[in-house]
């Protein structure tokens, strides 16, 4: 029998580190795509607390432009007010729960939650006839997702109390 003296193929040794180093890509490649989907996750949430937030502060300073009358007495973390049509709504930012709530006909609406933080701060004028006023209202609100926290104002001036 002859012997085939040059054979061409690899080694068991070759073959082996080949597997070790396709081994060690494809957990490296493993650990980026997860911890690329949890970054991607976390991003997301963060997108869904800051637009819920904006939507609470738009509702709010549409509401507040075309208001009949803004309680110049209220609290810091609420805004009570008149709409057009006679109508009271408070906004109420509650901290024990960490959340604003919508509230008009005694019936309380959830409008946003993770929120550890809101003021309203109005700008009151006094009137000679009818007492004081409020011209403007500014908003700030603080929401927090994870470990991520984010501050969002707004300002909203009475258009019925612009001298």
């Amino acid at each position: 029998m002859l012997h085939n003296k040059n054979k061409s193929g690899f080694t068991i040794v070759e073959l082996l580190i080949a597997l070790a180093i396709s081994g060690i890509l494809l957990t490296a490649v493993a650990l980026a795509f997860q911890s690329s989907m949890m970054n991607y996750t976390e991003n997301e949430d963060i997108f869904k607390t800051i637009n819920g937030t904006r939507q609470a502060l738009c509702r709010i300073t549409t509401q507040l432009r075309t208001a009949d009358s803004v309680d110049p007495c209220s609290p810091g973390n609420q805004c009570r007010f008149y709409t057009p049509d006679g109508q009271l709504i408070t906004y109420d930012y509650r901290s024990a729960d960490q959340k604003l709530y919508l509230v008009s006909g005694g019936t309380d609406y959830l409008l946003c939650d993770n929120v550890t933080d809101m003021t309203f701060t109005k700008d009151v004028f006094n009137h000679d006839v009818f007492g004081p006023s409020v011209k403007s209202v500014q908003i700030s609100m603080t929401v927090k997702n994870g470990d991520i926290e984010n501050t969002i104002s707004a300002a909203a001036a009475i258009r019925r109390n612009l001298e």
